[in-house]
């Protein structure tokens, strides 16, 4: 999710540094920890990159003005490889000249394997980043070529993972080169100026002619010309657009708001979450773990201790680490954690989940489970933040930032960061790479998945916009689908202000079953048709219940179930997965339902009332 804009235009100019700064200043919203600009004059790269906000890069640039150019690259960056350091801020120099500059978004899978053959051939290292490996590869592929372009090209054909790259050098003064793989960059095409961007926002000061670049595609821009190819050398024309959203709508990607952004960013955020796990050899590698395998392998319990959306990331996190590491598993509510006296020792591993990594409660129970003497790991979001650096180990989801206050896409990425958890410890345990690999390739599946199911909410959205007056909702799932069953009403509680919860199925008899009368609308999370001990059936069951006594049973299942046809008002379809992955795809209809029937009714969906992003005091 960082920021990259790349600028080319008259020479001699000033107003390449001020494109490039306004762009990062309209990516600001994307989130990030440095930032950093290179730009092309008189024959060498000059820049200033710092970490913090872009006030820091400003005051840098204050002290030390730059040259005026024509051509310019900027970056804002999001932590994944290596802290937010000077250092590791963008752009990143290459060879030993220093006359390639390179700004990257996304990650680079096999840079492991890269930079011990660059190490081997003695190149020296200034970060601890991925992203400088590229740079020297570029570079060096210049020195072979003299041409940007096909240095880009030849580099990019040995990279595994998801990127967008931009590169400059001083002996071509006039040209900026991007590539894309599985991350966005557009053109925005000017008149004897053009711009590259990770999204448009990043020019829309300056033109709304821009050009949408296909996956695996190469564009080279010049003051007056852009040419795109594909990474296998062949032309390509690119897909030419007018932007129709103005400034403000473009910060969110041309939503209205932030949270319907965030929901459909949740393809990327799952996909960016599973980046950069495995070898060359389809291992799992968790660099950050900060335990041996021995440490590991020693572990007899887990205790994840999370609140509100993040414990129900923790309650999906059981069902599959159960069952896939045979490790018993309890979820605690962080704030009730360390009032109660748990029983923990050496051998309990204690996983924290938090996005900002900053949740106060959350960070007390860490403290608490190191007092005595357990292994604690972070699930988090935010880079460098509190949890994390005092937990042993973490485990980073990429989702990118998270504006709205109530949260979907990190929701998503907890749990995918869960699964991975799960699957490393079944690796380091049982040493079963068959079985996890099988998980892994299912796992990649899921993304595409989530977009169809994006694709397919026009009905969704109706119902909410026909429930505006709805008093109360009600919530209904079993195993895995249980507590999406329970975000599913938080989401409603907390955008739409009305009367939601969530239930167990298999407890409605047990007292819930008396809130049903006639008309009462109920979510109904069914199992897939292949789940074990029967679950689908049951539930089913539950559905002709509520069903018999008024319920409008509004009922999630799988593509090809008719079992719950004749019993259900409303269907909505989500693709087939295996089941402790059908949470991924399960619960982003309640999030679109609770988005439009709270927009419906007029409320602030990216800041409701009474709640913070953050809960920073205890």
């Amino acid at each position: 999710m960082c920021g990259i804009v790349g600028y080319v235009g008259p020479n001699p100019s000033a107003k390449a540094l001020d494109v490039v700064m306004e762009g990062l200043t309209r990516l600001e919203y994307r989130g990030y920890d440095s930032a950093g600009v290179a730009l092309i004059g008189d024959g060498e790269v000059v820049g200033e990159k710092r970490a913090g906000k872009l006030s820091n890069l400003v005051e840098a640039l204050n002290a030390h003005p730059l040259p005026e150019t024509a051509t310019a690259i900027g970056h804002t960056r999001w932590a994944t490889h290596g802290g937010p350091t000077d250092g590791n801020a963008h752009p990143h120099r290459g060879g030993t000249d220093r006359k390639l500059a390179l700004v990257h978004n996304g990650i680079i899978e096999n840079f492991h394997a890269l930079k011990k053959q660059l190490l081997a051939e003695g190149v020296e290292f200034a970060s601890e980043t991925d992203t400088e490996v590229v740079a020297h590869l570029v570079s060096q592929a210049f020195g072979r070529t003299g041409d940007l372009t096909q240095a880009m090209r030849e580099v990019v054909n040995t990279l595994a993972g998801a990127f967008t790259l931009l590169a400059v050098h001083a002996d071509q003064p006039d040209v900026v080169v991007g590539a894309r793989r599985n991350s966005p960059l557009v053109v925005g095409l000017g008149e004897g100026e053009n711009f590259l961007g990770s999204d448009v926002a990043a020019f829309i000061g300056y033109t709304r002619h821009a050009l949408e670049l296909g996956q695996d595609q190469i564009v080279t821009i010049t003051p007056d010309s852009y040419s795109v190819i594909n990474f296998d050398g062949t032309p390509s024309d690119g897909k030419a657009y007018e932007v129709t959203w103005d400034s403000a709508a473009a910060e969110k990607g041309g939503y209205d708001t932030f949270m319907e952004k965030e929901i459909n960013d949740q393809p990327h955020a799952v996909a960016d979450t599973l980046l950069g796990r495995t070898d060359e050899r389809g291992h799992l590698v968790l660099d950050e773990m900060g335990m041996s395998e021995e440490d590991l392998r020693a572990i007899t319990k887990i205790v994840i201790v999370a609140c509100g959306t993040a414990a129900y990331a923790g309650m999906v996190a059981k069902y599959a680490i159960e069952r896939w590491a045979r490790i018993p598993v309890e979820v605690e509510l962080a704030h009730e954690f360390r009032y109660r006296d748990p029983v923990i020792d050496e051998q309990t591993l204690v996983v924290s989940i938090s996005q900002s990594g900053e949740t106060m409660d959350t960070l007390m129970a860490v403290r608490h489970a190191k007092d005595l003497g357990a292994r604690t790991i972070s699930i988090c979001n935010t880079h460098g933040s509190t949890i994390p650096r005092e937990s042993d180990g973490v485990l980073y989801t990429h989702a990118g930032p998270e504006i709205a206050v109530a949260s979907t896409k990190a929701f998503l990425a907890q749990i995918t960061a869960s699964y991975i958890l799960g699957l490393y410890l079944v690796q380091v345990r049982e040493g079963n790479e068959e079985g996890v690999a099988e998980v892994m390739s299912e796992l990649q599946a899921i993304p595409d998945k989530i977009q169809q199911v994006l694709d397919g909410m026009d009905r969704v959205k109706e119902i909410a916009r026909f429930m505006a007056d709805t008093r109360a909702v009600l919530f209904l799932g079993r195993h895995v689908g249980y507590p999406v069953a329970m975000e599913g009403a938080l989401k409603l509680k907390e955008l739409a202000y009305i009367h939601a919860e969530g239930f167990a199925a298999g407890e409605l008899k047990h007292g819930p079953i008396a809130l049903i009368e006639p008309g009462q609308p109920v979510f109904i999370v069914v199992p897939s048709p292949d789940s074990e001990h029967g679950l689908h059936g049951k539930v089913v069951s539950n559905i002709q219940e509520i069903r018999a006594r008024g319920a409008r049973t509004l009922v999630i299942a799988e593509e090809g179930d008719e079992d719950v046809v004749p019993f259900a008002d409303e269907v909505i379809r989500i693709p087939r997965s295996p089941a402790l992955l059908a949470p991924l795809l399960s619960v982003v209809p309640l999030q679109v339902f609770a988005l439009e029937l709270s927009t419906a009714k007029g409320l602030d969906v990216d800041q409701p009332r009474n709640l913070a992003k953050s809960v920073t005091v205890e």
